[in-house]
């Protein structure tokens, strides 16, 4: 099993023809991803990689398609008219891997999607990657495997090192997802950890946070309240100084609330090992399994 993509999702690139698009769109497909449309405004009509169709709407593609997810990779500025567009298509799953989207965009973006009933996850998302049934966005598949472990995290770079661990160690994945590290994202930690109590094949579950916000918090008492399966994380940034953004727009430290220290301290508390180090997760997660 896995979480929010498998075998069957049926997917549409939303900027299949710009630079990053067309790279990643490759890389999809040649995981084994179905990749059953693109869309590009004024390209409808042509073909991607000769197999692929374009067209100029999601609406039109979703038609033509049957398309159940889509991945967009289009500039900041269209970003928000992207997945506000894929949501009254019908789309049920929004990725967005795009970063810089403006924070008033998503303030409207948000809540337009909710209402459709539409799952959004990102944007400033690495996507993510159900090993051996289907990838969505940039999770290199190279260095997963499929296996009874999910993951999710706030940190795309983080993301990849702890997978490349846990697959040389012989802990395969069912789903790795990166939530995105923006004030306002679309899917949080309870969302995935929720969807992996739920899942029958996932056995133990990764939490990678950072400094920055409380949704670490918020998700650890959630894990102590809803979930039996056992969680490890990894908080990023222990050595960030307040005040100093690190990387994501989310990760700024204001008062003691968003520290790696009250962060550490409230996975510990609510039943959560703690890795000092990223390639620490793997013998934490061992433990919590034989625990």
């Amino acid at each position: 099993m896995s979480i929010f993509i498998d075998k069957e999702t049926r997917l549409l690139i939303q900027g299949i023809t710009g630079r990053d698009g067309s790279f990643h769109a490759k890389q999809m497909m040649e995981y084994g991803t179905k990749v059953v449309g693109g869309v590009t405004p004024g390209k409808g009509g042509l073909k991607f990689e000769t197999t692929v169709p374009i067209f100029n709407t999601v609406a039109q593609a979703v038609k033509e398609t049957g398309a159940n997810a889509t991945v967009i990779y289009v500039p900041p500025p269209f970003a928000a008219d992207a997945m506000m567009e894929a949501a009254d298509a019908g789309i049920p799953f929004i990725v967005c891997i795009t970063e810089g989207v403006p924070v008033l965009d998503m303030t409207r973006v948000y809540p337009f999607v909710k209402e459709k009933g539409a799952r959004l996850l990102g944007p400033n998302c690495p996507g993510l990657i159900s090993p051996g049934q289907s990838k969505v966005g940039i999770i290199p598949g190279s260095i997963c495997a499929s296996g009874p472990y999910g993951l999710v995290s706030r940190s795309g770079t983080l993301t990849y090192e702890v997978v490349y661990q846990m697959t040389r160690a012989g802990m395969g994945q069912t789903t790795c997802v990166g939530i995105g590290g923006d004030p306002i994202n679309g899917t949080n930690f309870i969302d995935c950890l929720a969807a992996f109590e739920a899942d029958n094949e996932t056995k133990a579950v990764v939490m990678i946070g950072e400094i920055g916000g409380t949704d670490e918090q918020e998700a650890a008492k959630f894990v102590k309240e809803k979930m039996s399966k056992p969680v490890v994380g990894f908080i990023a940034g222990q050595t960030a100084p307040p005040g100093r953004r690190m990387g994501h727009a989310g990760a700024i430290i204001s008062g003691s609330a968003g520290t790696a220290a009250e962060k550490m301290q409230a996975f510990e508390e609510n039943g959560i090992g703690v890795a000092k180090r990223p390639i620490d997760v793997v013998s934490l997660l061992k433990k919590s399994i034989k625990s």
